[in-house]
């Protein structure tokens, strides 16, 4: 068999590693290919006619539709842990094996991030940096932070990386820890001392919170209006999971109103994002580029994952993290 393989709006993966591109070579062709961030369905289908293999990016949504026209694809490997883009069950029907990242690889990079841009939420430190390279070193005294050390963490979602965040934070800066999870790992919170309760408990008593849920039905803007009301004032707010475990509009009215100091987020709505989301150029959010899991370590197995994926596969060799049993063909 013929394979082509097309590399879907991942702009890290074979960049850095170009060991990874050339081995997929070897293979078959290997094309990038850029379609817009809520591309979906039969046009998403008609841009990667002609290749039976994808390594994928968080975006695009590859549907029910775009399966129901896209019979040949053979492989589809989530160039990360994270697979709600991907309609797992219609890419089984359709004879399409899913696979993705295996959790640990991410976990250090992506709980090393959030802990990273809390700091520098907290302690303006690129609002400090900014300032320096405008030549506006007198203002230095304005730059005024807010410690860590002592603080009350809330956590939504403290499975693999939630779970590692905890540990950075408890352990370093001696915080008492509020966790929010349908599952409770007795033994790890036992040790750490952290508190299972609810969200509700979870949202009333921190001074940060942290979003490391997977984004589902149940989760989707788990972080609106009510929550947002039941909040002490100047709360700080991380989120590097899914952009959509937060109404954005309930957020821009609670930093405005002062019930929250500070939002990092390093997941945006729509991937690039539009140039005037509000997110953008507001005092009070640090916007980054989707890189909590940009080390070079997290890269090289994220790439070394996928590549595999694609030589296991044309090997006939059993998958490994597939997230589905596809249909024989």
């Amino acid at each position: 068999m013929n394979y082509r393989i097309a590399i879907v709006n991942s702009s890290s993966f074979g960049q850095h590693f170009p060991e990874h591109i050339k081995r997929l070579e070897k293979i078959g062709p290997v094309e990038r290919v850029r379609v817009a961030g809520d591309c979906h369905g039969k046009e998403l289908a008609q841009a990667l006619e002609g290749y039976n293999i994808v390594i994928a990016s968080v975006t695009p949504f590859f549907d029910k539709e775009f399966f129901d026209n896209k019979r040949d694809l053979l492989l589809l490997s989530r160039h990360g842990i994270g697979f709600n883009n991907v309609d797992v069950d219609a890419a089984a029907a359709c004879g399409t094996l899913v696979t993705t990242v295996s959790p640990k690889v991410e976990r250090d990079a992506v709980a090393e991030g959030a802990v990273a841009t809390l700091m520098d939420c907290m302690r303006r430190v690129s609002d400090s940096h900014v300032a320096a390279n405008e030549g506006r070193w007198a203002e230095r005294a304005s730059f005024l932070g807010n410690g860590l050390s002592g603080k009350t963490l809330g956590i939504i979602g403290c499975g693999n990386i939630g779970s590692r965040v905890v540990e950075i934070l408890k352990r370093g800066f001696d915080m008492r820890v509020l966790a929010c999870d349908p599952k409770h790992f007795e033994h790890w919170a036992d040790v750490l001392g952290v508190e299972y309760t609810d969200l509700d408990t979870v949202v009333s008593n921190c001074d940060v919170l942290t979003l490391n849920a997977d984004l589902n039905p149940t989760s989707y803007h788990i972080l609106g209006e009510e929550q947002f009301s039941k909040m002490k004032k100047g709360v700080y707010v991380v989120d590097n999971a899914r952009a959509d475990l937060i109404d954005q509009q309930a957020m821009l009215k609670a930093l405005d109103d002062g019930t929250v100091a500070g939002l990092a987020i390093d997941v945006m709505h729509d991937e690039p994002p539009k140039p005037d989301d509000p997110y953008f150029n507001h005092p009070k959010v640090l916007v980054t580029t989707h890189i909590s899991a940009y080390t070079q370590e997290c890269l090289v197995e994220m790439g070394e994952k996928c590549v595999g994926d694609v030589e296991r596969y044309v090997r006939g060799e059993e998958p490994v993290n597939a997230k589905n049993v596809p249909v024989k063909r």
